[in-house]
């Protein structure tokens, strides 16, 4: 296949994945809305006037960065894996595997599907945030950087969690009994610095604390961590999961009975 028909084959699997997000946002953008939303009712305007300045800003504006990630790179990994499970047990992603377009086109459409949800649902509830405090916004390039890595590198994984899969339910156990524990303990919702030496250096561990501390970088201008140690994880774990996804892929794990 020349560029062009490669463009063509890409623009339209990202164009479905796109299509497919808007035509049901009832299910897809409306319920990471309501959820933050009482989160920032619970959290901030609640809880947030008992606890005191955080790094030297309010309660609610300090968890707004960690939310708007937390939606982010959940929405972005179902959406990936809900949609190519889907193809997988319709056994529609068969017509693409004996089609003429590379493994790399169909992973990549995806996985762009995966990004755009991620992103707009990080920006929906950015919006939500608006209605309950100011949102101050230190340097926006770190904050389009994180945001589209992080949606990118989850939506790798739950490609990867699809090509596993063999039910329905074993697309909803990573979510549940990993990514949710691990996003609530990478100081989403406190810094690390508040915590006892030896959680501090278990939180370091968390990868999903980078993503947050550095998220929330770009609109404070306060982390916990290293810049350059969370830019060069996101960008070491992205390049993996594209090799471990394109290798799935190539091999028909999970997608040759």
């Amino acid at each position: 296949m020349n560029a062009y028909r490669l463009y063509i084959s890409w623009l339209t699997l990202t164009r479905k994945e796109v299509m497919r997000v808007l035509r049901i946002w009832t299910q897809t953008l409306l319920p990471p809305a309501i959820t933050m939303g009482i989160y920032f009712v619970v959290f901030g305007s609640f809880l947030g006037g008992q606890i005191k300045q955080i790094e030297g800003y309010p309660y609610i504006q300090f968890i707004l960065p960690g939310l708007v990630m937390m939606t982010c790179i959940t929405s972005s990994f179902s959406n990936v894996a809900s949609s190519f499970f889907s193809a997988k047990f319709m056994r529609h992603i068969e017509e693409m595997l004996v089609s003429p377009m590379p493994d790399w086109v169909m992973v990549s459409g995806f996985v762009a599907g995966g990004i755009v949800r991620g992103v707009i649902c990080g920006v929906i509830v950015a919006l939500v945030g608006l209605f309950f405090t100011h949102i101050p916004v230190y340097n926006v390039f770190i904050i389009a950087f994180y945001l589209v890595a992080s949606a990118s590198l989850f939506s790798l994984l739950g490609l990867l969690n699809a090509l596993v899969a063999r039910k329905f339910d074993d697309i909803s156990i990573v979510p549940t009994f990993i990514l949710t524990p691990l996003t609530y303990f990478a100081g989403t919702f406190y810094s690390i610095k508040m915590l006892p030496q030896t959680w501090q250096k278990l939180s370091l561990a968390n990868p999903i604390f980078y993503m947050v501390d550095g998220f929330r970088y770009g609109f404070l201008g306060v982390h916990d961590a290293s810049l350059l140690v969370g830019v060069g994880l996101l960008g070491g774990l992205n390049l993996a999961g594209l090799v471990l996804s394109m290798h799935m892929v190539k091999k028909g794990v999970g997608l040759r009975s």
